[in-house]
């Protein structure tokens, strides 16, 4: 088990408690970490969704409910297959079905599942401060210092080992590209001030060397 598994399964405990389930939440959070667990997972491990959560913590005033933000962040790559493109929907389908079992409100399900579905994307709407604190978070790793961040593509390449050199070279330039040329990489004030510079700088020069 994780070295990890401990502490997240008292951090969920206690979130889905304050948003009032009414089932034991552990058996929820037990099956979340399994998922989190899995062999085929490089980098989108429970390292990174304690990494996300803290970056939620931190930005937690932007957002307009950040309970429903951590939920998000718990259930946003809960289901991972790097082979498969429709991971994010049967992550969102698995969050209706959990926080519904669980006992949680219908509207904070609903909300948890817009956000774990934004997540393809990446890019919420003007005035979406939920969805601006989940992608922020989700993308701070791109702001990270190089070392870190040289880790994190590492990673990802482990995760697509079964994609040939060319293919993954020319797709990971299109993504990199994509990212680069947003007007915005971050969109609440704290993580655009902390990550946006290093962010691209770091995009910039994973491209050269991949071109």
């Amino acid at each position: 088990m994780p070295t990890e598994a401990p502490a997240l399964l008292d951090r969920w405990n206690a979130l889905l408690i304050r948003c009032g389930a009414t089932a034991d939440p552990a058996p929820y959070g037990r099956e979340l970490l399994g998922r989190w667990a899995e062999p085929q997972r490089r980098y989108h491990t429970t390292a990174h969704l304690t990494a996300v959560l803290d970056h939620i913590d931190a930005l937690a005033g932007h957002a307009e409910d950040p309970d429903a933000v951590l939920l998000a962040a718990w259930f946003h790559d809960a289901v991972y297959r790097p082979d498969r493109s429709e991971n994010e929907e049967r992550s969102a389908r698995l969050a209706a079905r959990a926080l519904r079992e669980a006992g949680l409100a219908e509207e904070l399900t609903a909300e948890v599942v817009r956000l774990v579905l934004l997540t393809v994307t990446h890019h919420p709407e003007s005035g979406d401060r939920n969805g601006d604190v989940l992608c922020d978070a989700d993308l701070a790793v791109l702001g990270g210092p190089p070392e870190a961040y040289a880790a994190y593509a590492a990673a990802v390449r482990e995760e697509y080992g079964f994609v040939p050199d060319d293919a993954f070279r020319s797709g990971r330039a299109a993504v990199l590209r994509q990212l680069l040329d947003l007007s915005a990489l971050y969109r609440t004030p704290a993580a655009r001030e902390r990550f946006d510079t290093r962010a691209r700088a770091n995009l910039s020069a994973e491209l050269t060397a991949l071109t």
